[in-house]
């Protein structure tokens, strides 16, 4: 937007601007940030009397300071000094909330200075929040600026598997196996899951490895089940009876290979097969975007033939839906998008998106070939003429091998800062299957993805139980 300033000369006693903002969590997160004022009272998920939550409230010297847009950007705007600016709050408002800011001039001075009336308003109830007075140099010439010279500013938080948390702390916590934890990394996240009432560990491995991990966080394990099993595949044969015989209901990786865990749970005789490939999904919360981000298959499968493509976009589906995403929008991933015969990435994107309109796959949309950018992104995606429903919109990003979804799920984790939880689908429960490298967030979060998907497949009304 390009905006004028109005000089001394030009401005007149009366003068007057309103500007309406949507006060938001992020705002909040940045203020935070540059003021150093960390008061939970202020930023999401704090606890007010009762054990309620409600929207978090808007710091009042944040309120106060977006005056200052409409004096530094129009009124009088660019060149604008400030001298001195009197508050007093007189109301609050909440993340949610639309405010209308509103100067007023009432006084000019000989010395180039002028004095504005400023009110803040909470715009449903006209409720005042804010009044006070600004005294500020007026600029002496004319200048104009644009606000798309600015830097944009992507607030690095985890609001989506926030979301996801919540939702699963009401769920009766799942009964998880959890194999080899005997480390600090794989130890913390089960304990973290436990503390939110999400999972109930059984601990599988060594029993000093298991206790030195434990002593390390400073946790009390002591309430945990626990059963000492010093071999790996031994301790991941263990979980797969566990859950078999009914007492776990979800399997998850501690300190050990993906192979071992995996062997143990595909084993023809003994294992979890339930009829589909075993295949691998990442939901990613990548700062900025408006949705969780569901990648597959980044793990297990290495060059997927057809039919395990299949599976593998029926598992995503099917798991997205159970995290809340009604209809799941379906990108197919290439280079390209369209079809080419020398890309067979492109030609098995277009079968798969073929089958999903002749209801082979079912429960969501399917779109492929979308190359990167014009899955994800909408402008890029008008640009290259591609009308619709999924195109610039995917939930769901389907890529052609486990060297491209390792390559996406790590770029966004490590440049993007996304948090990513790992679940493994197509078994008779949930495996939570992360890397031995993963924070306690992506534990957490990974074991919340599987409480709920779980939930979902045993008939549980999760909304229900949320807002009771």
């Amino acid at each position: 937007m390009i905006t004028e300033n109005k000089t001394y000369d030009e401005l007149q006693i009366g003068d007057s601007y309103e500007l309406h903002r949507v006060c938001t969590v992020d705002d909040f997160y940045i203020f935070a940030v540059a003021s150093g004022n960390h008061n939970p009272m202020h930023l999401p998920d704090t606890d007010r009397e009762g054990g309620e939550r409600e929207e978090p409230v808007a710091p009042s010297m944040w309120c106060g300071s977006i005056v200052s847009a409409v004096l530094g950007n129009i009124l009088p705007g660019p060149g604008t000094l400030y001298c001195s600016q009197h508050f007093d709050f007189v109301g609050r408002a909440h993340a949610g909330d639309e405010l209308v800011i509103k100067v007023m001039l009432t006084a000019k001075n000989e010395d180039g200075t002028v004095v504005f009336a400023t009110h803040v308003r909470r715009a449903a109830d006209d409720v005042e929040i804010v009044r006070g007075e600004a005294v500020v140099v007026a600029p002496t010439e004319k200048i104009t600026q644009d606000d798309h010279d600015l830097p944009g500013l992507v607030v690095q938080r985890h609001r989506h598997f926030d979301a996801l948390i919540r939702m699963a702390e009401p769920l009766p916590p799942i009964p998880t196996a959890i194999v080899c934890p005997e480390e600090p990394n794989s130890l913390g996240g089960a304990i973290l899951a436990a503390k939110r009432t999400i999972i109930s560990p059984i601990l599988i491995g060594n029993r000093d490895k298991i206790s030195a991990a434990a002593s390390e966080l400073g946790a009390d394990i002591s309430g945990f089940e626990m059963i000492e099993i010093n071999s790996h595949a031994e301790a991941a044969n263990a979980g797969v009876e566990l859950v078999r015989a009914g007492r776990a209901k979800a399997l998850m990786k501690g300190h050990l290979h993906t192979d071992d865990l995996l062997r143990a749970a595909l084993n023809k005789q003994t294992g979890l097969r339930a009829g589909r490939r075993f295949t691998h999904v990442f939901v990613l919360d990548v700062p900025g975007m408006p949705h969780p981000l569901i990648v597959s298959d980044a793990a297990i499968n290495i060059a997927p033939d057809l039919p395990t493509k299949i599976d593998i976009v029926q598992n995503a589906i099917d798991l997205a839906i159970s995290i809340g995403i009604q209809v799941p929008k379906v990108g197919v991933l290439s280079a390209v998008e369209t079809v080419n015969p020398a890309i067979p990435s492109s030609v098995d994107a277009a079968l798969l998106s073929k089958m999903a309109d002749r209801g082979q796959i079912t429960g969501g949309l399917v779109e492929g070939p979308l190359a990167m950018d014009n899955a994800v992104d909408l402008a890029a995606a008008r640009t290259k003429g591609i009308k619709s429903d999924v195109a610039g919109r995917a939930e769901v990003l389907v890529v052609p091998d486990l060297d491209a979804g390792n390559m996406l799920a790590k770029q966004l984790t490590y440049i993007a800062k996304a948090e990513a939880a790992g679940l493994v689908m197509g078994a008779s429960c949930p495996i939570i299957l992360t890397s031995r490298a993963d924070d306690d967030m992506a534990r957490l979060a990974s074991c919340a993805v599987a409480a709920i998907h779980h939930a979902r497949m045993s008939g549980r009304d999760i909304e229900k139980l949320a807002a009771e």
